[in-house]
């Protein structure tokens, strides 16, 4: 196969990478740490923790993991959202050489049960709004230590007291939660410089993360991202940016969840490495809130999901904010539809550059550059020591222009889904491919376009529709806000196209829809019914939930 990807790249972007630069994470971040001591690392709810307090504070939480007998290898789960607790207890975790599993706060009893049950979770750190969820099922797993952690815990005394006033009184949390034996995180970390830190040997063979996804198949699996997966990833990202970044200077907006791979990778773990200040935003639905804090602080990096582009550029104080300072935006996790893009440009005069990747790719695996003067509608070029190969459902290798199944090989590539040697043997190709379950195609110029999932896609009279297209045509239109498009039974064409959509326009209709589509689609594209509704059911990071709405679940 060759790599036409290559003769595309930016200057300064080698063709493949030098692991030695990264021992181990914890290696990287100490690294950072020493190098930006005196520098802001997180902002939160205007409390700041600086890289020589984040080495420390995660210091004090690995001895603590050590006093209660936790080893190398151990499972450490957390569930928070943004807040200055979740660095120091990620951080204080990989020291340590335990393994991360990140829990979305939101899990029901059941889900996290499953979860924590499936990694064997020996400890866990939880933000006090959802002890409740765990109250429910913890006897029922292999978790012993609970940190049961407020939200302004590290606010200061004064701002922390107030934070918690206010969200126990809003959350009803008194009393909050029953938990033999559980303490607070200022607990742990003053038990945990008592006891003291023993540095573990790491390596790139040591396991980092239990990353749960749903995967390209089946239920919710662990992948499991060695600290030489995530090194690779974050060496590679780095490279790729460097040219578009300074040092030590950069303030990045996160407001996707750090316990999602994106965020976490992206913002947490490679702009770590380059000294950069990460703005937290606890609830990124919240997005008067967010504007209110990107106003107070000269935001010059942001990474987003679609529906987060298209929710600020749907705010009209938005508009308002002084974007002189902002130099890259990255999108990914989801499809990024042309017209928010566009938008996003003439309001921030700042290009949306694309990338892609999954969880068991760490998750970056192409990114488009970042001297790109406008949307460009790929999701990029393989970053470096990554191959992409478009293949057919046969496994054969396809040419240059024809769409198939994206498959990915790298450095960055999981191990594997823990416990699950089946699964990983339906992703995991004889010649070290991953197949992603994403349906896309090659450029001349080694650009990747994706197309859909192709679990999505919609068969129409034998015809393939990929709703990506379609949502993106229907954006076009002005009285549009969200649309969401999927296949439902039609007696004459087996599926039909349906949209559902939130309108912008209240006078907006059916048949209005429909005819904009006629005029920009091939007939068997064309929606043959319009829902609109309210709002559109949307997962933790954002993306809208189509099959939910397609099975009528939501």
């Amino acid at each position: 196969m060759e790599k036409i990807w290559l003769k595309s790249y930016p200057p300064g972007v080698p063709e493949t990478i030098d692991l030695a630069a990264a021992p181990s994470l914890a290696a990287v971040f100490e690294a950072a740490c020493a190098r930006y001591a005196a520098q802001d690392a997180y902002l939160s709810m205007g409390a700041t923790l600086s890289f020589r307090q984040l080495d420390q504070r995660s210091r004090e939480f690995a001895g603590w993991l050590q006093s209660i007998g936790l080893k190398k290898g151990d499972r450490v789960a957390l569930m928070m959202p943004n807040l200055l607790q979740y660095p120091v207890a990620l951080f204080g975790t990989l020291r340590a050489g335990c393994v991360v599993v990140n829990c979305n706060p939101l899990y029901t009893p059941r889900e996290l049960e499953y979860q924590l049950q499936d990694s064997g979770a020996k400890a866990i750190v939880i933000v006090e709004n959802f002890a409740h969820t765990l109250e429910q099922v913890v006897a029922r797993t292999a978790v012993r230590h609970v940190i049961v952690t407020p939200m302004g815990e590290m606010l200061g005394v004064l701002k922390g007291t107030l934070v918690n006033f206010v969200v126990r009184r809003i959350k009803k949390l008194v009393p909050p939660w029953r938990i033999p034996g559980a303490i607070n995180l200022y607990q742990a970390l003053v038990a945990g410089q008592a006891h003291g830190f023993s540095a573990p040997p790491l390596d790139h063979d040591d396991l980092a993360f239990l990353q749960y996804t749903g995967g390209t198949t089946g239920v919710a699996k662990g992948a499991m991202l060695s600290h030489g997966n995530v090194c690779a990833n974050l060496i590679q990202a780095h490279a790729w940016i460097k040219q578009a970044i300074r040092p030590g200077q950069e303030v990045v907006l996160t407001a996707l969840p750090l316990y999602h791979i994106f965020a976490l990778t992206a913002n947490c773990l490679t702009f770590l490495m380059a000294g950069a200040r990460n703005l937290l935003i606890a609830n990124p639905r919240d997005i008067p809130n967010l504007v209110k804090e990107w106003r107070k602080h000269p935001v010059s990096v942001v990474t987003g999901v679609n529906t987060l582009f298209n929710a600020l550029l749907n705010n009209q104080e938005f508009a308002r904010l002084d974007f002189s300072t902002l130099r890259v935006t990255l999108g990914g996790g989801m499809a990024v539809q042309k017209a928010v893009a566009e938008r996003w440009q003439q309001t921030t005069g700042n290009t949306l550059h694309q990338a892609y990747g999954l969880t068991e790719t760490a998750p970056a695996a192409t990114i488009n550059p970042l001297d790109l003067r406008e949307f460009n509608g790929s999701i990029g070029l393989p970053i470096a020591a990554t191959e992409v190969s478009i293949r057919g459902d046969d496994g054969a290798e396809l040419a240059v222009g024809e769409t198939g199944e994206i498959c990915i090989r790298g450095p960055q590539v999981m191990r594997g889904y823990w416990q699950r040697p089946e699964e990983t043997a339906q992703v995991m190709m004889p010649d070290g491919f991953l197949r992603t379950g994403d349906v896309g195609y090659l450029d001349a110029r080694g650009f990747v376009f994706l197309v859909d999932r192709k679990k999505d896609m919609i068969l129409v009279s034998g015809f393939n529709v990929y709703p990506n297209e379609v949502e993106d045509v229907v954006m076009e239109h002005p009285g549009v806000l969200e649309v969401a498009a999927v296949g439902v039974p039609d007696e004459r064409s087996g599926e039909a196209v349906k949209l559902f959509v939130v309108r912008r326009d209240p006078e907006l209709t059916e048949q209005a829809l429909i005819e904009h589509c006629r005029g920009l689609l091939t007939a068997y594209k064309v929606p043959k019914r319009v829902e609109f509704r309210a709002v559109l059911p949307k997962t933790n990071v954002g993306k809208v939930l189509r099959r939910a709405l397609k099975q009528g679940d939501a």
